[in-house]
């Protein structure tokens, strides 16, 4: 049957304290609702329909996609009322798989195995084990052990509170019976709403059957309504996205202290130490190693090359065998070729570094080509801004740049070329020999140095 997800995302979330909508508070650097859109379309589903309300117009701002139809729950009254408004657009020989704004960690395996067990008579819902239940729905099953209704944490009784297994609130129905379901829904409980979960016990009386899948953990499960929750699945999506690294074969050191924010591939023996957190698009290579207190962003790490404690990586590319750092930062637009060393507080944007050059201590490059086998000393600065334009600096094969120099843009220096120590060179410095800028060295005589007047 063609497949229609619609997902749940209109709640306010007032337990979360905050002016952003419930499903737009961040995890791992994404909206609680994009990851569960990012799991909705790994299902190449036919049709995607969020169900907006509070918020709506950030919540569509923050979730693009041509793919998405929105609907919109000018009132909340319950779950029931939240997917009748989706219905509309939805045939009655598609299969309708629900899911929440709120719940992000959900595996695509779960809703595959969820979607495969309903059919044009089967309803399937998706379970839980909890050793708290409190504040979910219980499944009550009959004698026989199959799934007879589901009765809401607040309705229940003392008996029904006992059960263990909760309904998590993701079903896959189909269209048409769903539909009718709705249709009859009553708002005769303690919250006066129109639940979802009354849908279950419908369509044991229509004779259609009704099988609960039960969720490997709870914590893929876990919904999110307080900044409380919100760091327990942080801590669930950060432990199982270190889990898939290291059953690839990486290294992490403390899975406890490795932020993934992305999509992360890694070679063979890749070593993460602690306090790393990965974001964007970062690939690594085979032996790759990167030290404590590292952030890395939208990147790519050649083969053999080390990353050293406490650095910023964003936008860059390297070649293989790069040593890089500590305490160093390399910005958007940074290419690093084979072998080349950026060392301890070394600043590099938008330049492209040959192979076997070294900037190791104090150095800022910006908007510079280097060749290779470069030494750029201590203190250098490439001068790329005048306060309006950036200028770029082209530093030629075999150069040697002496400590304290200052490179002001545009400019060049030629192929094994030398610049003394301390100089500030503003014209093309020639191949092969040494070019020094300095001014006058000067002693004053009988030179005080001013004194601080005593107080009063």
């Amino acid at each position: 049957m063609p497949l229609t997800v619609v997902i749940l995302a209109a709640g306010q979330g007032k337990r979360m304290a905050s002016d952003l909508p419930k499903v737009l508070q961040p995890l791992a650097g994404r909206p609680l609702l994009a990851h569960v859109v990012a799991t909705t379309r790994s299902l190449e589903p036919d049709a995607i329909h969020v169900v907006h309300g509070h918020g709506a117009e950030l919540v569509r701002a923050a979730i693009p996609g041509p793919d998405i139809r929105w609907s919109l729950q000018s009132e909340q009254k319950g779950t029931g009322h939240a997917v009748v408004q989706a219905m509309p657009g939805i045939p009655d020989d598609h299969m309708v798989l629900v899911l929440y704004g709120d719940v992000p960690l959900i595996r695509p395996a779960t809703l595959k195995d969820l979607v495969a067990r309903s059919g044009p008579k089967a309803l399937a819902l998706l379970s839980a084990r909890l050793a708290d239940p409190t504040g979910y729905g219980r499944v009550v099953r009959d004698t026989a052990g199959r799934v007879a209704r589901i009765v809401e944490d607040k309705d229940a009784n003392h008996k029904e509170r006992a059960i263990g297994e909760i309904n998590t609130g993701v079903l896959a129905a189909p269209a048409g019976k769903l539909r009718g379901w709705l249709g009859a829904l009553k708002a005769d409980n303690s919250q006066g709403e129109y639940y979802l979960t009354d849908c279950i016990g419908a369509a044991v009386r229509d004779g259609c059957a009704v099988e609960a899948v039960i969720a490997e953990t709870a914590a893929e499960v876990l919904g999110v309504n307080d900044k409380l929750q919100l760091a327990e699945a942080e801590a669930a999506h950060r432990r199982n996205r270190a889990a898939e690294l290291m059953r690839a074969g990486v290294t992490v050191v403390d899975p406890s202290r490795l932020d993934i924010r992305g999509e992360v591939s890694c070679g063979r023996d890749v070593v993460l130490d602690v306090n790393i957190i990965l974001e964007g698009k970062v690939k690594l290579g085979n032996r790759v190693k990167v030290g404590a207190n590292c952030v890395l962003r939208d990147c790519e790490i050649g083969d053999d090359s080390e990353v050293r404690v406490n650095c910023l990586i964003e936008g860059v590319v390297t070649g293989n065998g790069c040593v890089i750092g500590p305490f160093a930062r390399l910005r958007p637009g940074t290419r690093l070729a084979d072998s080349v060393h950026i060392g301890n507080f070394v600043e590099v944007k938008n330049s492209e570094i040959g192979a076997g050059s070294k900037a190791n201590h104090l150095s800022y490059v910006g908007d510079t080509t280097v060749g290779s086998k470069v030494n750029v000393g201590a203190g250098t600065v490439t001068c790329n801004y005048d306060g309006v334009n950036k200028h770029r600096t082209t530093i030629g094969n075999g150069a040697f740049i002496g400590s304290g120099t200052m490179l002001v843009a545009p400019v060049s220096v030629g192929v094994d070329a030398t610049i003394g120590a301390g100089s500030t060179i503003t014209k093309p410095a020639p191949a092969g020999k040494l070019t020094v800028e300095r001014s006058r060295q000067q002693t004053i005589e009988n030179w005080k140095r001013p004194e601080k007047k005593p107080p009063g």
